[in-house]
């Protein structure tokens, strides 16, 4: 046998020893409120007993985000006047609390494609690396290709885990660097579920950037200079027509997102076809708790407690 406490065991006697001081009137009622306080600490201590049949949820689904991590998603059209990349990293943390038992994998498109994390079910490295990504500063933005992202996609994909495999493709779609976009239907096989999500105006937005010098205390809007030398905002839009037939190679479904409850329905069945899968349990050696043996004489303690109160209320 073995104790988890929930609370710290310190705690929880000064919560105990409080409960004591307040002694009640009567033998049997102080005896019943002894019986309540120990119960309480019982059940504080979490004691588990070891098996050799503890159900244990296996880590068979892996996620794998693929998030656009360039100067375009700095800009400020998501759900009004938002960054683009605020949303992206809100959403992302969204998703892997709806999937928490899931092994998550992160690939960024940026000047180069970059897997930055293998699959790893420990989610607050999944959560430094999102909070990371700050999208590529003027100074070293190249221009963004989605092609470069489709071996490195398949490299990640095609492994010998056997896993139930999602893939999230996060990004605005637009293209800078006049490269026409591939397919990426040889992926298609590889992926079980997922969305490609895109952020966004048609309108656009403007981009807020580490300026020329490179000071990250005073970000500048992004200008340019067209044929006749004036100077003009660089505005970033979002180009649906890519993104809709990046999704349509993969199999997967297209999704403009404004706001988070967008991608409820595509979890609610994404964690439906992950219940549903056979292999997702197993029984391995290990403790399993008992403490809800004894929340059982504590609710008839505490039932009887509240009727006998009551009673005496109505009495007076």
């Amino acid at each position: 046998m073995k104790i988890n406490p929930m609370l710290p065991i310190w705690a929880m006697v000064l919560i105990c020893a409080f409960m004591l001081l307040m002694v009640r009137k009567g033998k049997f009622n102080y005896i019943r409120q002894i019986l309540i306080v120990a119960l309480l600490f019982v059940i504080n201590l979490r004691p588990m007993v070891e098996d050799d049949n503890v159900p244990t949820v296996t880590q068979n689904v892996d996620v794998l985000f693929v998030i656009d991590d360039t100067i375009s998603m700095l800009a400020e059209d998501y759900n009004g006047s938002g960054i683009r990349l605020d949303g992206v990293k809100a959403d992302c943390k969204y998703i892997a609390e709806s999937l928490p038992t899931a092994n998550f994998s992160v690939i960024t498109i940026g000047n180069y494609t970059d897997k930055v994390i293998p699959y790893t079910s420990d989610v607050n490295l999944f959560y430094q690396v999102i909070n990371s990504l700050k999208g590529q500063t003027r100074i070293y933005a190249n221009g963004t290709s989605f092609n470069d992202a489709i071996e490195v996609m398949k490299k990640d994909l095609d492994n010998d885990r056997d896993n139930y495999q999602i893939v999230f493709f996060i990004s605005d779609g637009e293209i800078t660097n006049d490269e026409k976009l591939k397919s990426y239907s040889d992926l298609k096989d590889y992926i079980d579920d997922g969305a490609v999500l895109g952020y966004g105006t048609t309108e656009g937005g403007p981009m807020k950037t580490i300026s020329y010098s490179g000071d990250e205390s005073e970000p500048e809007y992004l200008y340019y200079y067209d044929s006749h030398y004036n100077k003009v905002q660089a505005i970033s839009k979002i180009d649906e027509s890519n993104l809709q037939k990046i999704a349509g190679d993969m199999g997967v479904p297209y999704i403009h997102m404004t706001r988070q409850s967008q991608i409820d329905d595509k979890l609610d069945e994404i964690k439906k076809e992950v219940e549903d899968l056979e292999y997702g349990k197993e029984g391995k050696k290990g403790y399993r708790d008992i403490y809800y043996f004894f929340v059982i004489p504590l609710c008839a303690l505490m039932i009887f407690d509240f009727i006998y109160y009551r009673r005496k209320v109505r009495i007076k």
